[in-house]
């Protein structure tokens, strides 16, 4: 037994963090974590801070939303998908690391085919095989230098605080609506709800939630995916395009609403 504890100590010795990862806007709610007090503690206790800002990094574009990632600007590294939020071709991701050599210290490679040279094809500073795991990449940042050069970052910052505006007319529409339930809060552009009657358990408005997702997209209403928060299966709206318009979440509402009463009639899902 002295044996075992003296073991459980020695093992329990190496268990030291290193670094905390922070959500700036998770993919099901869009929730955030408190930046700014991660960032405290890891600077107190000397852990890497890295941010999760897949889609959310984005809402620090415009001024109204920029308070949600207040904190962000302390991190180590910060990692963000153009095409998201952005209105880009697909498959553009960015990581942003706040000192350079730690970054290249963590991916350099100097194997003898990789030799560095002071002149010929060979020189030059650091190579972008230096910053990640691939040797060869396409050139993906041309389309993302492109679209800013075009477009400016304010107006990219208008079109995101717009699709925040959509998603808080939406939540709003579900909170009118007796049918209708929200089932998070909102805190940026996506919307989480779910159809209810009353007299259903939660079993069986699971199953007709299930059913209306599926009809929304066998007709070709509207392309909103779904989620599972506790035990309850709902809709989940994120609003990404530029084009959507408000009359587009009127109809979306309305839709909703109407397969859901045709699925009480035909007794769908009974309990």
């Amino acid at each position: 037994m002295e044996q075992t504890l003296i073991d459980m100590k020695v093992e329990m010795s190496f268990l030291i963090p290193t670094s905390v990862v922070g959500n700036a806007g998770t993919i099901n709610t869009g929730a955030f974590d408190p930046l700014s007090s991660l960032a405290d503690i890891c600077r107190r206790e000397r852990m890497w801070f890295h941010v999760d800002g897949a889609f959310g990094a984005l809402a620090a574009l415009s001024p109204e939303l920029r308070l949600l990632v207040a904190g962000m600007d302390r991190a180590d590294s910060v990692a963000f998908d153009m095409y998201k939020w952005m209105y880009m071709p697909y498959e553009i991701g960015c990581a942003l690391v706040r000192k350079e050599e730690e970054h290249l210290r963590s991916f350099s490679l100097t194997s003898t085919y990789l030799t560095h040279t002071e002149r010929g094809l060979a020189a030059g500073e650091a190579w972008f095989s230096d910053y990640g795991v691939q040797l060869s990449r396409n050139f993906r940042a041309l389309k993302a230098w492109m679209s800013i050069q075009a477009h400016g970052v304010s107006k990219y910052g208008r079109l995101i605080q717009q699709n925040v505006d959509q998603a808080c007319y939406l939540a709003a529409l579900v909170d009118a609506s007796p049918d209708l339930e929200l089932m998070a809060p909102v805190p940026l552009n996506i919307v989480c709800f779910r159809f209810r009657a009353p007299h259903r358990d939660d079993a069986s408005l699971n199953k007709l939630d299930e059913e209306l997702v599926l009809r929304l997209h066998d007709g070709g209403i509207a392309l909103c995916s779904f989620l599972t928060i506790g035990d309850k299966y709902g809709l989940r709206v994120a609003t990404f395009n530029h084009r959507s318009r408000r009359d587009d979440f009127d109809v979306f509402v309305g839709e909703v609403i109407g397969l859901g009463k045709s699925l009480l009639d035909e007794g769908f899902a009974q309990a």
